[in-house]
């Protein structure tokens, strides 16, 4: 199947009124945007260290409620020379932190028509549970081909041998259902993994780039063919990000290096012009980025039918 064609309706048990899914081509690279559905969180995870009247001020001028609200959670699949990569896996079962809403990759790509056997490759920007979460929920490791690769960074492996999170700002119950989560999926998966130190190309025009920040192995992944590209940025940018860059997000284990890169990710993509997406970005995420002033804008692009 074409992931191009993927948006067209289709037959559903279920049929959901709100789109979750979303094609489009990067030269001769088809890519499909998929929700995960939302991850419901304290408004105070977008900037610990802001002003909370700041802060306040921010989410009202984007009519944003002032407590909670609800997180996009975004994946990719991407099909490229023969090979089908899956870049991130979303949430997975609930983790018994009241996460209900999420969790819908798997659910979502077989209503895309998209056999989970077909996948060849995937991606992990970094193993937090909300992007390794998928590939544990039962049943789907024996959908998955024996042979599969699983991308990641050395150094975010080694990271979640022994994790510190002595700077982040997580509510409670988080720090111990990510370290969880990500002990049980390198246990499942390790003979799978493929790991990289720096850069590597996964399949045609697909090259996953280790950034750190926010944690030591993030990466991100650019797809490029003919004079098209696009960059999945993964949790290296936020909503808020692009106003204020320099605000601390709550799931960062090292907050300055994060802002360091999202600022200098996102100064790239304003240079290039190329797409934008990532993992929490309002669905489907794609975007450009502008410059402005000492900060950034973002540009959504206009829907393609």
């Amino acid at each position: 199947m074409n992931v191009h064609n993927a948006s067209h309706p289709v037959e559903s048990k279920s049929e959901e009124l709100v789109p979750s899914r979303y094609a489009l081509r990067i030269g001769e690279i088809d890519v499909l945007v998929v929700s995960d559905g939302v991850l419901p969180l304290p408004t105070k995870m977008l900037a610990h260290n802001a002003d909370p009247t700041v802060r306040a001020a921010w989410l009202n001028n984007m009519f944003l409620p002032p407590d909670a609200f609800d997180w996009a959670l975004n994946v990719v699949l991407v099909r490229s020379g023969g090979q089908t990569v899956l870049i991130d896996a979303g949430l997975g079962s609930d983790p018994d932190l009241h996460l209900p809403r999420a969790g819908q990759t798997v659910k979502r790509l077989e209503a895309a028509g998209i056999d989970l056997s077909s996948v060849t490759d995937v991606v992990l920007t970094h193993m937090h549970m909300d992007h390794v979460g998928g590939l544990l929920v039962e049943g789907v490791k024996e959908k998955l081909r024996p042979d599969l690769r699983i991308h990641v960074a050395a150094a975010e492996v080694k990271f979640w041998e022994s994790p510190d999170f002595s700077h982040t700002a997580m509510p409670q119950g988080f720090p111990d259902a990510l370290r969880a989560t990500a002990k049980r999926f390198a246990q499942e998966y390790r003979n799978n993994l493929r790991t990289f130190d720096e850069e590597h190309e996964v399949a045609p025009g697909v090259v996953v780039r280790r950034t750190g920040g926010h944690t030591p192995g993030h990466s991100v992944v650019r797809l490029a063919s003919g004079k098209d590209a696009l960059t999945f940025a993964g949790d290296a940018v936020f909503a808020v990000g692009f106003d204020q860059p320099e605000w601390h997000n709550g799931f960062e284990h090292d907050p300055e290096e994060a802002a360091r890169v999202r600022v200098r990710l996102l100064r790239e993509l304003a240079e290039s012009g190329e797409m934008l997406v990532a993992t929490h970005m309002p669905f489907p995420s794609v975007g450009h980025v502008a410059i402005a002033g000492d900060a950034f804008r973002w540009v959504p692009a206009f829907w393609d039918y």
